[in-house]
């Protein structure tokens, strides 16, 4: 608690903030000289942090304000924390010296809270570091909620498979269309490029050694166990995984996934079964696509660039790939479309009530989705090696 007393005249002092302890037979005195403005703020916030730690408990302490310079808002905050700091049972606070104005602006200081003092800024390697923790966190998080979504997924197609009028056929082969039927031409083009590059690198490459007709082992094999079927799913996961998302996020905005909850209706049964369930047909069917592409894209280039005809093409690709070359890219398939379906409709769910909300989300769908399908093709990659098929 603050005690006024009369104010007397100001000498011309510098402008230098500075509080000094005086001993008197009243007690200890702080007596307050210089510039206690927002200019000099730093400086006056050492002075009064400096001599907070050299006060005695016991007596009356005194703030003199008499060879005050200057005092703004900012100035009287710093008083008025270090008389509140200072202000106990043992130690109570009187004042003296200070003018009206002066007498005001800490009236205010006390009135007001205290400004917020701005967050420490802490080290690049610290904030590194905390970042990292929180992207593991977050990633426990997400593998757990993913799973976790992923029983209730199984469970309503078990319940949809138990009672087949819940199914939504209608829904479904629209989906098709929008997942397959659409994606064809953007596909064709891409893997017929892809296995073009792929054979010209081929044939340059390998006929240094007289072998340029390896070539076209080196397309099948990498096309049909590899490169069509992930580059099909990134597509996927790219085009119709961002369209699930935004259009989940938006129904979310738009309050429809509770008018269907207050309807009766599960949202998940309504809306993520049919899309799932066109994703994994879906996806097999344009990887087939993609691997005929690829294939022709290889030969058009081998018999242009290598001068290998379309009959020694596929003679000579019969002869390097098997039913299990064929067979490895199709069983990914329906495996890739599942979790690009999974986190595409999960993201649509997490959005909130605002468009940097839904970018956000749709965002992160196809990141997760391109990322999770790499990683599970280099499973894939590594059990197929790992039991010779």
């Amino acid at each position: 608690m603050l005690l006024s007393a009369e104010p007397s005249p100001r000498p011309e002092l510098t402008p230098a903030p500075s509080v000094s302890l005086i001993e008197s037979g009243q007690g200890p005195v702080l007596a307050f000289a210089g510039s206690w403005t927002s200019a000099e703020a730093r400086r006056a916030e050492r002075a009064a942090r400096a001599i907070a730690a050299t006060l005695p408990a016991g007596h009356t302490l005194t703030l003199d304000l008499e060879n005050l310079a200057a005092l703004d808002t900012a100035g009287a905050f710093l008083i008025h924390r270090l008389a509140d700091k200072l202000s106990n049972a043992s130690n109570p606070i009187a004042l003296r010296g200070a003018n009206a104005a002066e007498q005001s602006l800490l009236v205010n200081a006390a009135r007001e809270p205290a400004p917020e003092v701005l967050p420490r800024v802490e080290p690049f390697w610290l904030l590194f570091l905390a970042d990292i923790g929180e992207t593991i966190s977050e990633t426990g998080r997400d593998i757990v909620g993913g799973l976790e979504y992923l029983g209730r997924i199984v469970t309503t197609l078990l319940g949809v498979f138990v009672a087949p009028r819940r199914l939504r056929p209608i829904s479904v082969v629209h989906h098709i269309e929008n997942f397959a039927l659409r994606s064809v031409p953007i596909i064709v083009l891409i893997n017929f490029l892809v296995g073009a590059i792929v054979a010209q690198q081929g044939i340059f490459q390998l006929q240094r050694f007289g072998a340029s007709a390896y070539a076209v082992d080196l397309i099948g094999i990498l096309v049909l166990r590899e490169l069509g079927v992930l580059l099909t799913a990134i597509m996927v996961a790219g085009r119709s995984g961002s369209a699930i998302t935004a259009e989940l996020g938006s129904m979310k905005m738009r309050e429809e996934i509770d008018a269907l909850q207050v309807m009766g209706l599960d949202p998940v049964e309504v809306l993520v079964i049919p899309r799932l369930l066109a994703l994994i047909i879906s996806l097999p069917l344009l990887t087939f696509i993609a691997d005929q592409a690829a294939i022709l894209g290889g030969m058009v280039v081998a018999f242009i660039y290598g001068g290998l005809t379309p009959e020694a093409y596929f003679n000579r690709l019969q002869e390097a790939i098997g039913v299990n070359t064929f067979a490895v890219g199709l069983i990914k398939a329906p495996f890739m479309a599942l979790i690009i379906g999974l986190i595409a409709t999960v993201e649509g769910f997490a959005v909130k009530g605002s468009a940097e909300s839904l970018g956000r989300q749709v965002t992160n769908s196809v990141v997760k989705a391109i990322f999770m399908v790499i990683f599970l093709d280099g499973l894939f990659a590594v059990f197929f090696a790992a039991i010779h098929y």
